[in-house]
């Protein structure tokens, strides 16, 4: 059980902010599974949305017609759904909802080329790219949202605390992580669970747990996240195993002092090039800054990665309603790795 109660989400209003987006288009056919699920709470893992002005229809595949309807209905989406028993009938209905439209936009960077000459060959309809029409929406997370994170945020935290890392292997410890959390509520790991530990595997950001034993001397960089009713969480810490050496405490400080930084740093408003900035400068300023190989950031949601991305070249502000991470790190062969990362959703007065 969680340790909260966790609000509904608040699903209902979002096709009318997405349709206040329509420039150039009179309708959007959404082709990206969490764009759909966002948008009217269906699961299934076949599914084409089409929204006009005064219409929501979806069409899948028979194993999902009676979910679909009762998925739409529970999100108090007033739509409809269709259901074609083939690809070939599937695209069939997709191009007889369409016909009476003149144009409608799709998501050019999810549509394959495959599928847009389908459709090429299906409509008459004038197509035109549009892309992060729903994906700009769903920055902005609603309390039901950010509460499912920070169940997410809690089972992670509890499993973490719980694990013993002398004498295991990265891979034992990636185990015990993933076990514990589905027992703690998770649907599973927000990813594959990172366990780097000592000079080589804890210089590689996003190394793959081995059998590498966890020795003493090593840091140990452990990157773990749960999934909890579709929504991620994130987060890193950095263990020393026996006394850390000077060299290992001063870059452990140095990293802290970033993150933290960063974290005092957010609030709407700012720039992902100047939150970047932020931590990248406590670190180069340290004398390390070739050692920070990643961005400090990205959003997080019904993915694990999704905007907005923070970065040195980022021209995006933060904005009431963004759940982003701030994870800055330092990794050299030889000596390892340390990273720092937590979530955070930006408020009215900063972040929390």
């Amino acid at each position: 059980m969680p340790a909260v109660e966790i609000p509904a989400l608040e699903i209902s209003g979002r096709i009318a902010r997405v349709r206040e987006r329509f420039e150039q288009s009179e309708a959007l056919l959404v082709s990206d599974l969490n764009n759909i699920r966002w948008l009217t709470g269906f699961t299934g893992s076949n599914g084409w949305l089409l929204l006009s002005a005064d219409d929501v229809v979806l069409v899948t595949d028979g194993r999902y017609g009676d979910q679909a309807t009762a998925q739409l209905a529970q999100a108090g989406v007033d739509g409809r759904v269709v259901v074609g028993h083939s690809s070939a009938a599937i695209f069939d209905a997709l191009a007889a909802e369409v016909a009476p439209l003149s144009s409608v936009g799709f998501e050019a960077a999810h549509l394959t080329y495959e599928q847009f000459r389908r459709f090429e060959s299906l409509f008459e309809t004038q197509l035109v790219p549009a892309g992060g029409l729903v994906q700009n929406e769903r920055r902005r997370k609603d309390p039901g949202e950010i509460a499912r994170m920070a169940e997410a945020c809690r089972i992670a935290d509890a499993a973490l605390s719980e694990i013993q890392l002398t004498g295991s292997t990265e891979a034992e410890v990636r185990n015990q992580l993933e076990i514990r959390m589905r027992e703690l509520g998770a649907d599973g790991p927000s990813y594959e669970t990172i366990v780097a530990t000592g000079p080589v595997n804890a210089s590689r950001p996003h190394h793959r747990p081995t059998d590498t034993l966890i020795e003493n001397g090593h840091t140990v960089i452990i990157d773990v996240g749960a999934l909890y009713d579709g929504y991620h969480s994130d987060m890193t810490r950095t263990f020393f195993v026996g006394n850390p050496t000077p060299e290992q405490l001063e870059l452990y400080e140095v990293v802290l002092a970033a993150q933290r930084a960063g974290v005092s740093a957010v609030e709407a408003g700012i720039s992902t090039a100047e939150l970047d900035a932020v931590c990248r400068d406590v670190i180069t300023e340290a004398g390390y800054g070739d050692w920070f190989s990643h961005g400090t950031g990205h959003g997080v949601g019904l993915l694990i990665h999704e905007d907005p991305f923070i970065n040195r070249t980022g021209d995006v502000k933060l904005q009431v309603g963004d759940v982003v991470t701030v994870e800055p790190g330092v990794y050299r062969e030889g000596f390892g790795g340390i990273r720092v990362e937590d979530l955070v959703v930006v408020t009215e007065n900063g972040c929390r």
